[in-house]
């Protein structure tokens, strides 16, 4: 074996990570140490976790039951390794010497283990970016009597592991189990911060919002302390489109609809590729002479009047993904905004990104008063019929067809309000104006002549 340069065993738990594990096996596999072998250890991810895993070269495990020691255990015993690196699915190293760094004091025989720096996410919450902050410090440190190990990101020797494995009874803390253990018999831990990676949840479960996000202002403002990955790069996003069509697409200034809405999507940056979802044979022999895909049809009940738009996005990133297909976003466009502004797309792309949301919406101010009528009462959901100037919040309309962006685990579940949702705002009325029969076809066939008239 090559002592210069040692196999070393990566071990990844796993379960529904399909949003962080393409980002920690990108920076895994772009290490300073080559000689890697990366071992995941799967619990039933229902999620795209697994598919996104198998594109890069790893050897996927799958439990039944989660035990964290045992986890570990299971997939070391699957590795051939001199080293062994635990690291958590939602983890990413922060750069390319990560690994180098995490191995290098396990040349000293002293040493039992050694855990790396975890730093939060610019969206993870203040709960865990306090926790992140105060206990992964700058510092370098030699534990010898401090029993403090944390297997989201460390190292240790499997001669080491053949000694000490992992307590496969507990139901956490066993990398603290370890540590007492290793400590005990006196061999030393080492913290090494120059070892980082982004962690997306903390370690502490205290309720205390205020408290944390007071804590938080201060470790942010200390320089040096904190730095965040940046925002996801855009231009490698796997990004996109669908467009559902019920039927044969309305002409308006002799195009289709759906020409339009595909001409729109094509001058966005970010946009890799559009698919037309719909019932007819036309329509779809039309989208792909226009230049989208329509790879099936969807099923006629899927057309039916009750059935919601959602549902058939969700059909239609179903057959995406059972197609060998993972897109990162998913952008929804119904083809009957015809003054839809062919920056929007892009636009909330963007926001989605920057602001680190699961969902955003197109949306339009509502300060009327909004009516709900149930089977046994009628009442105003929002301040109803209060003066603008004088009403405590706001109320918006979501415009599902006119825009919407989300990641496709919210899409998948039907659980677009349960992450981080947000909205974009339309201020021009003509934008969000849709096109659903034969009158307001007319309205905007006439609003367009009124439009070319004035040049």
């Amino acid at each position: 074996m090559n002592s210069q340069n040692p196999l070393v065993s990566i071990i990844i738990r796993t379960k529904n990570e399909e949003r962080w594990i393409s980002s920690c096996l990108q920076s895994v596999f772009n290490q300073t140490h080559k000689n890697i072998e990366v071992i995941i250890v799967d619990n039933l991810s229902t999620d795209m976790t697994v598919k996104k895993a198998k594109e890069f070269s790893v050897k996927i495990i799958t439990i039944k039951e989660f035990l964290p020691g045992k986890s570990i255990n299971d997939g070391i015993k699957a590795s051939k390794g001199k080293y062994i690196v635990c690291l958590s699915g939602h983890c990413v190293p922060t750069n390319e010497n990560w690994l180098s760094n995490l191995i290098n004091d396990l040349k000293n025989e002293e040493v039992a283990g050694v855990y790396g720096r975890q730093q939060p996410f610019s969206y993870s919450s203040d709960l865990d970016k306090r926790d992140l902050l105060t206990v992964f410090g700058l510092d370098k440190k030699i534990q010898k009597k401090d029993s403090f190990f944390h297997n989201a990101n460390s190292a240790f020797r499997r001669e080491i592991w053949n000694k000490f494995p992992f307590d496969e009874k507990v139901s956490n803390i066993e990398d603290r189990v370890w540590g007492q253990q290793v400590i005990d018999s006196n061999y030393n831990i080492i913290y090494e911060p120059e070892a980082s990676v982004f962690h997306w949840h903390g370690i502490h479960h205290d309720s205390n919002l205020t408290r944390a996000s007071n804590v938080v202002n201060v470790l942010e403002s200390i320089k040096g302390l904190v730095s965040y990955p940046k925002n996801e790069s855009l231009d490698k996003m796997n990004i996109t489109a669908i467009i559902p069509i019920k039927g044969e697409s309305f002409f308006v200034n002799n195009k289709t609809l759906v020409e339009h809405t595909v001409n729109s999507i094509k001058k966005s940056k970010y946009v890799k590729e559009i698919i037309v979802s719909t019932d007819n044979p036309n329509t779809s022999k039309l989208a792909k002479k226009i230049g989208a895909k329509a790879p099936f049809l969807r099923p006629p009940e899927l057309s039916k009047n009750y059935v919601d738009i959602l549902d058939v996005v969700r059909f239609t990133l179903d057959q995406i993904e059972k197609n060998n297909q993972s897109p990162e976003l998913v952008v929804v466009l119904q083809e009957g905004y015809f003054f839809r502004n062919s920056n929007l797309i892009d636009q909330m792309i963007e926001k989605l990104i920057n602001e680190e949301l699961d969902t955003i919406i197109a949306a339009v101010e509502e300060n009327r008063g909004i009516i709900v009528q149930e089977e046994e009462s009628t009442h105003i959901v929002n301040e109803g019929f209060v003066p603008k100037k004088l009403k405590k919040s706001k109320s918006f309309i979501g415009l599902v067809g006119l825009g919407l962006v989300s990641r496709p685990m919210p899409l998948r579940n039907n659980s677009l309000g349960s992450g981080k949702f947000g909205f974009y705002e339309i201020n021009d009325p003509l934008v969000s104006y849709e096109i659903k029969d034969a009158t307001s076809l007319e309205i905007v066939k006439n609003l367009t002549n009124l439009e070319n008239e004035k040049y």
